[in-house]
């Protein structure tokens, strides 16, 4: 952690767009029809070859497109930075594999039809035969061999561990996303983006490990045809074309080797780029410049070769000039090396640190930048954070995000936690936009055993409060979390303890942290689904800021703004009648009446609540009203202040699990009373009759009355 480790969301990763194409929509839609169409046409010709015959002229113009298309994928493979750039190889390794056979299947036909199979096998097993059938032969056995049991099995092998280990890696790695995620390294796109990227080299590399199989099939395969062209080809000589034993088998040795040749030497181009494919890795640079840098970047390195190799030299026995030729030229590149690397020091002692200037300095926007939600940790509470010492805070706020994302209806900011040297070791602090808002302490190696209700009995251990709800607690060891659970207590673990505070922080702060930029978001979200109701309702009849205040004002009285539909809905209609914002969000709690039921525990069931006695709400409206009423006398401040204490106490009382009930007041006195008793009773929800459905029953549980008669 040391120091304030920031998790401030990168700007910009993962969210890069893609503009539309020159040209108009026209060209996007026709050229990738156009491929499909290459594609399916070229799979149809591969399949073909196995069946149609081919003149000589056209299996030579197929036999030098296999030489361009092998060399082609090795080149693209020597280009890329990482396997994943060519991730269609698997599938194109395939395909060429399939041409390769069908060119076998025209050639074996023409071979031993007609005795001859066209230029370019003929000129192959000329080349490499030369006279002499036995050579040819085993030449080409031995391409065969570094084929199929050096490359092709190397990189089947590199392809199956490498696929192996991604798949075993693949929870950590999402843990790790998860937890970059929930500090607010990244954001939701770059998320997806990198789980995604883990899911396609997974894919990737089991791909290539089945892809292997067919480069070896592909190698038995070309023994096989090979042996059926001498044998077959021997016997057809000499039986339909008259020829001598000698003449058959030079003929058909010439071209079976010439036909192996010419389809084995591709095999063998493309399943080297297979092995450098796999065994490179994402090293995020190309092979070549890759290996300039690595191989030349000591000219130590190059000056101990070329002494090795003057070495070589002098033994007797062994040619002079090669071995000095090359010490020679290993001399060189070390010569050139080091005036590369002087050059580079001479450079940065020359260079003179420039003096700072304003543009160096960091940003006065940086300076004054105030984080909207930090949480702050003694030293003691760094191993619930650390995923290396076994924390899961990081993950657990992840998830917290989403959930009251999910639940208020708003962007949550990332939560920024640092290190505070300041704070005693088990102490963490909350700060809403640079302000203290709520702490505690946690004690790391206890359990908090939690008092829900219905707990009997006294634990041993240290007695305290629960920080969110402020119910009775107690810190136990973990050993008695058994006998604290049969006895009805809660146990939960230290970082649940910390992450449901900061939930509810966030919960009852969650007014402050709605931004006007939030609120733009927002309604620009809602107008991809709901253009016209934006358009007629913002700016035209409620202005941004005013929407942002009745917002702000739905959020701190507890109830969501997920509807967003609907709220507009409710002010566009009522902005007709006032432009208040507290009026305004009067009309909106009307409308969200069925979401304020289902939060008071309503529907099926009735709402439990606290209602207001008739003589209290006599007064009270004589308090809220200017006019006054012959039929009762004004309330003064010291039956103000009993019915405040009285209320206090129904509410303690009725308190079950942390929640307060209800108080259930006339329509017209929802506004003044809310006033009231906000400064008092902040977390009473304070609901009016209008603001429930009609269906809705509601069973008062206590009565809010004054305790004396006038």
């Amino acid at each position: 952690m040391g120091g304030g480790a920031s998790t401030r969301p990168a700007p910009g990763k993962g969210t890069s767009g893609r503009g539309a194409p020159p040209g108009g929509r026209r060209p996007s839609l026709r050229l990738p029809a156009a491929a499909e169409t290459l594609v399916g046409l070229g799979v149809v010709t591969i399949v073909a070859l196995l069946i149609v015959p081919l003149p000589p002229f056209i299996l030579d113009a197929l036999l030098a497109l296999s030489f361009a298309l092998s060399i082609v994928v090795l080149l693209v493979t020597l280009s890329c930075r990482e396997p994943l750039e060519f991730s269609i190889f698997p599938t194109l390794l395939l395909l060429l594999t399939l041409f390769r056979l069908g060119l076998n299947v025209s050639s074996t036909r023409l071979i031993l039809a007609t005795g001859q199979a066209g230029e370019v096998i003929h000129a192959f097993g000329q080349f490499v035969v030369g006279g002499n059938v036995v050579v040819g032969l085993v030449i080409f056995l031995i391409l065969v061999v570094i084929n199929f049991m050096v490359i092709t099995k190397g990189a089947g092998r590199v392809a199956e561990v490498a696929a192996r280990f991604t798949l075993d890696a693949m929870p950590g790695r999402q843990m790790s996303i998860d937890a970059d995620l929930s500090a607010g390294i990244i954001d939701e796109h770059e998320a997806r983006r990198r789980r995604e990227e883990i899911s396609r080299y997974a894919d990737f590399y089991g791909a290539m490990d089945g892809s292997a199989k067919f480069v070896r099939g592909d190698a038995v395969a070309g023994l096989v045809i090979t042996a059926i062209n001498l044998v077959g080809g021997f016997v057809i000589g000499m039986t339909q074309q008259g020829m001598s034993a000698e003449d058959a088998l030079t003929t058909f040795t010439l071209l079976s080797v010439g036909d192996g040749l010419v389809t084995q030497i591709p095999a063998l181009i493309v399943s080297t780029a297979s092995g450098l494919l796999v065994t490179y890795g994402s090293g995020g640079v190309a092979l070549g410049p890759t290996l300039n840098a690595q191989l030349a970047r000591d000219p130590r390195v190059m000056w101990m070769a070329s002494a090795i190799l003057t070495l070589f030299a002098l033994v007797p026995g062994l040619p002079t000039l090669p071995f000095l030729t090359l010490a020679a030229a290993c001399a060189g590149l070390a010569m050139w090396l080091s005036r590369q690397a002087d050059a580079a020091e001479q450079e940065e002692a020359d260079a003179v640190e420039p003096m700072p200037t304003p543009s160096s300095q960091p940003a006065l926007s940086e300076v004054l930048a105030v984080e909207p939600l930090e949480l702050e940790v003694g030293y003691g509470l760094i191993p619930l954070i650390d995923e290396a010492q076994g924390g899961d805070l990081l993950q657990r706020i992840g998830i917290l995000r989403k959930q009251l994302a999910f639940e208020l209806g708003i962007l949550v900011p990332a939560v920024r936690i640092r290190d505070n040297i300041q704070l005693s070791a088990q102490e963490y602090l909350v700060r809403i936009r640079g302000v203290k808002s709520s702490g505690g302490e946690i004690m790391p190696r206890q359990l908090f055993a939690l008092d829900t209700g219905g707990a009997s009995g006294t634990l041993e251990g240290v007695h305290t409060k629960d920080p969110s709800f402020g119910l009775p607690a107690t810190w136990i060891a973990p050993d008695r979390r058994a006998s604290a659970e049969a006895l009805g207590w809660s146990v939960v673990e230290p970082p649940t303890v910390l992450a449901t505070h900061l939930m509810e922080t966030i919960r009852q702060h969650a007014a402050e942290l709605l931004t006007r930029q939030h609120v733009r978001e927002l309604v620009d979200a809602l107008k991809e689904t709901h253009p016209a109701l934006v358009d007629d309702t913002v700016p035209g009849r409620v202005p941004l800021a005013t929407l942002h205040r009745v917002m702000q004002r739905l959020l701190k009285e507890g109830l969501p703004v997920r509807d967003l539909a609907t709220i507009l809905e409710a002010l566009s209609d009522a902005s007709e009648l006032t432009k208040d914002p507290e009026m305004l969000t009067e009309h909106a709690r009307r409308a969200l009446a069925p979401v304020l039921a289902q939060l008071l525990g309503g529907g099926d069931r009735a709402v439990r609540a606290i209602t207001v006695g008739p003589r209290l709400e006599l007064m009270l409206m004589q308090v809220f009203n200017p006019r006054p009423r012959p039929d009762g006398r004004p309330m003064d401040p010291e039956d103000l202040t009993r019915a405040l204490h009285s209320l206090h106490r129904i509410a303690e009382d009725t308190r079950t699990e942390g929640q307060y009930l209800p108080l259930i007041t006339p329509p017209a006195l929802r506004v003044g009373l809310r006033r009231l008793i906000e400064p008092v009773l902040p977390r009473l929800p304070i609901v009016s009759l209008s603001e429930l459905p009609t269906q809705t029953p509601i069973q008062s549980i206590r009565t809010w009355e004054m305790t004396h008669a006038a």
